[in-house]
């Protein structure tokens, strides 16, 4: 009896979770295009997949262009290694070179100084004994050489907050750029000096640099100097004179204005307060070369 074929399940089979993403498993599956899998296959049955040259020539040219390169990093890896100790120890000795430099010239500034002390107190002892005791602290104090105190105002003037470099141009104010700088510029403290002399002021100093009559301020790019040194903002102004008449008037004058239209217009930040008590150190030397005191002798000698 002839064997009945079995009898298959007619159930169908469950369907794949990603059944309903079929082109993304599409993709994913097969991600070589058919016909850039059949060249694949085409250059294995070549022998073209190592990509090894197949000419003797061909082969010693690449052999030879390894070796030329591993020699050339060889080389270079060497000649760094043999120039590193000489780069730093060229290097070590520039620093060494500046710290010398930089203490023979801090050396130097502390002898300028006791220079400067000695002059100041050798042209007060001549003061003192060209003409007595009260003329001499007189023309000390209107000379600028001697330390000063008493009732003033301190006006403190510095850069907006967002400040920068800029400018450049002979006057400031006129530059197209300075409205984005919001720098103190050397003729802004010009006018604030000027403007407390004529408003009453009999001393004046600028971060501690006490100002004479031959001080100069002036600019040396970005930085504003007194009597050749360089000033750092904030710049806190110490005037003696009456002090609430001096701080008043000087908010009235011109210059006074001046400072409040920088405040306005550049955001340059400004503080004035009347104090009961300022201090004014010495100008460190009064030097007159060519001007002589004027007397009756003197031009019976010239007559």
């Amino acid at each position: 009896m002839p064997q009945q074929p079995p009898v298959r399940s007619s159930a169908s089979r469950p369907s794949r979770p990603d059944a309903s993403m079929s082109l993304i498993t599409n993709v994913m599956d097969h991600s070589l295009d058919d016909g850039y899998a059949e060249a694949a296959a085409r250059k294995r049955a070549r022998g073209e997949d190592s990509g090894m040259p197949k000419t003797l020539r061909a082969r010693l040219g690449l052999a030879g262009g390894l070796v030329l390169a591993a020699l050339v990093v060889t080389v270079g890896a060497a000649q760094a290694r043999v120039t590193a100790p000489v780069v730093a120890k060229e290097r070590q000795e520039l620093i060494d070179r500046i710290d010398r430099e930089t203490a023979s010239a801090d050396k130097l500034e502390t002898s300028v100084d006791k220079l400067r002390d000695d002059v100041s107190a050798r042209q007060r002892a001549a003061l003192k004994e060209s003409g007595g005791s009260g003329q001499a602290d007189l023309m000390g104090i209107l000379s600028g050489a001697t330390a000063v105190h008493g009732p003033g105002v301190k006006l403190v003037v510095n850069d907006a907050k967002e400040a920068s470099s800029g400018g450049g141009g002979t006057n400031p104010r006129e530059t197209s750029g300075f409205s984005d700088t919001g720098r103190v510029r050397d003729h802004d403290m010009q006018r604030v000096v000027n403007g407390l002399w004529a408003s009453g002021a009999e001393a004046i100093s600028i971060n501690g640099q006490r100002l004479t009559a031959l001080s100069a301020i002036r600019a040396a790019g970005d930085a504003i100097l007194v009597d050749n040194r360089p000033l750092v903002p904030p710049y806190t102004v110490l005037a003696v004179g009456d002090g609430e008449r001096l701080g008043s008037r000087f908010q009235d004058s011109p210059d006074g204005l001046y400072l409040h239209a920088l405040e306005q217009n550049f955001d340059i930040r400004a503080t004035i307060s009347t104090e009961s008590d300022v201090r004014l150190p010495a100008a460190p030397s009064v030097i007159v070369r060519t001007a002589e005191p004027y007397t009756e002798k003197t031009e019976k000698g010239t007559s």
